[in-house]
């Protein structure tokens, strides 16, 4: 027959089950505004009925329940969702980081505006065209020369601050690779720790949300992919075991393993870019090249600006520069300036109004322009010649040796249109417009897909303090139910011990 104190078991069982939950009730609300905590719950499971079937087992109606227990307490997670924000806080990240390098880059610029290059190229040939009107006056060549001055500092200012926040991002990326090693190293160290306790059956939840909250930062660096691995046969079969970490291009083929869950002992490798003339050649992995660059995330989107995108616009202005110089020096050195003209000789002599600063030698000493000068970093160095800031009667605003000729100047002024000069530079700031454009679009797109996953995550695994009361509510009738219980045992227990045989006297 069943025991005479089953009942007292049976409830003593409920109010420790229920008083379980009621303390992760209340774990929960004490983290409902912890970043990264997963809200936890206890898994109710019915403890063995009686008897167990056997020949000696007691003749009752059937078995009979004999209570609750704990058992497991276990993290609410959605691993699918987890996947999904990964994939979309990696697009967040590439295309945040495009985004913020030509932010940078239309900032430096300046167009449309009154201070950017177009503007002070404008004032250039207007001043040339003043000039045509009064090419004896000092105050008009005056006004040339340092327009021409205004135009060669420009093409300075911008070349120098593309190169410095070039360099900057090369700064930012060398900083992801230390933040990636440094996640890489953490989530090791967190291996370590899950495979020293899950064998002996427990699952460290905490531990999960410390090691989850590494892969969603990692995440936004580079492509992952995260692989589970058991830690040991007898671990409980809800335990999420150790993760591998790959770095993968955008198809999801792995380039390298980061984090090994299945080595012994566990081990990470660190990660290094690799430089090559002045760009990013390559990643490699503990000293092992990467198939690619595309390694995603915002240290692709970095490294994609440091390649690509400053480089092409660094060019073309260099190129722009030159061309510009060329076409302008070409055409100034067939006039005649006011000492030609004044002259007893009566012979031109050709001058240069542009040269390039020869930055391996003294402040003045300058570099001619000719066919065979390089555009690599002619707007970083184009000035105006000494020759010209010497003295302004150099400028050769005439086409023959006529006092008040000023046809020259005119020529010069168009020297604008010959060279195409203005719809190239357009060119050049109409694809940084769209390509800007287009990133902060996708940027935008990105993050709200991201934010949309992740509030779809934290509707299952975030804290609802309603939700958490209306259980701690639930958990505590229940608790007082099996107290009920086991005071309604207690009597009848203390009648059949008290009160029988009682009768009659």
């Amino acid at each position: 027959m069943v025991s005479t104190f089953h009942g007292l078991e049976t409830a003593r069982r409920g109010m420790t089950t229920q008083q379980y939950a009621l303390q992760v009730t209340g774990q929960n609300i004490a983290n409902a505004n912890t970043p990264g905590y997963s809200r936890q719950r206890v898994n109710f499971t019915q403890t063995a009925p009686y008897p167990a079937p056997a020949m000696n087992r007691p003749q009752i109606p059937g078995q009979m329940g004999t209570g609750v227990e704990a058992g497991s307490i276990q993290r609410v997670r959605e691993s699918f969702l987890d996947v999904q924000f990964r994939g979309e806080n990696t697009k967040s990240g590439y295309w945040g980081a495009r985004s913020e390098a030509l932010e940078k880059m239309e900032d430096i610029m300046n167009e449309p505006s009154d201070n950017g290059l177009s503007r002070t190229l404008d004032q250039f040939w207007q001043s040339l065209q003043d000039l045509a009107v009064n090419p004896e006056d000092d105050g008009a060549r005056s006004v040339v020369r340092q327009r021409g001055v205004a135009v060669a500092e420009t093409f300075n200012y911008l070349s120098t601050s593309l190169s410095t926040i070039r360099d900057d991002i090369k700064s930012q990326v060398d900083i992801s690779v230390k933040e990636i090693n440094s996640i890489a190293e953490q989530m090791n160290n967190i291996n370590q720790q899950i495979s020293e306790i899950e064998p002996h059956g427990y699952l460290p939840n905490d531990l999960y949300d410390e090691r989850d909250q590494l892969v969603d930062r990692l995440s936004q660096l580079v492509n992952v992919k995260v692989t589970k691995t058991s830690s040991s046969t007898t671990a409980s079969p809800l335990a999420e075991g150790k993760y591998t970490i790959e770095i993968t291009d955008a198809s999801g083929a792995s380039l390298g393993t980061l984090v090994d869950g299945n080595s012994s002992p566990l081990s990470f490798k660190s990660l290094s870019a690799d430089e090559s003339n002045g760009n990013i050649s390559g990643f490699s992995l503990g000293g092992t090249a990467l198939a690619s660059t595309a390694v995603g995330g915002k240290l692709e989107g970095m490294t994609s600006a440091y390649n690509n995108d400053y480089p092409a616009m660094l060019d073309q202005l260099d190129n722009l520069a030159l061309d510009f110089a060329k076409a302008f020096n070409d055409v100034h050195s067939k006039g005649w300036s006011l000492n030609d003209i004044n002259s007893t000789t009566g012979t031109q002599t050709p001058h240069d109004f542009f040269a390039l600063d020869n930055p391996s030698t003294p402040a003045n000493d300058q570099v001619k322009i000719d066919g065979t000068t390089p555009a690599k970093g002619a707007a970083k160095l184009l000035k105006v010649s000494s020759e010209i800031t010497d003295d302004l009667k150099n400028i050769a605003a005439a086409t023959s040796k006529a006092a008040g000729d000023g046809s020259n100047a005119l020529n010069l002024a168009g020297v604008k249109d010959t060279t195409n000069l203005k719809s190239k530079y357009e060119a050049a700031i109409g694809k940084m417009a769209v390509d800007a454009q287009q990133a902060n679009r996708m940027s935008a797109n990105s993050d709200t897909l991201a934010n949309s996953v992740d509030q779809r995550r934290q509707s299952v695994s975030g804290v609802s303090l309603d939700e958490e009361m209306t259980n701690m509510i639930q958990f505590q009738h229940a608790y007082n139910a099996s107290a009920r219980m086991i005071t309604m045992v207690d009597q009848m227990l203390d009648k059949i011990i008290n009160g029988m045989g009682m009768v009659g006297r």
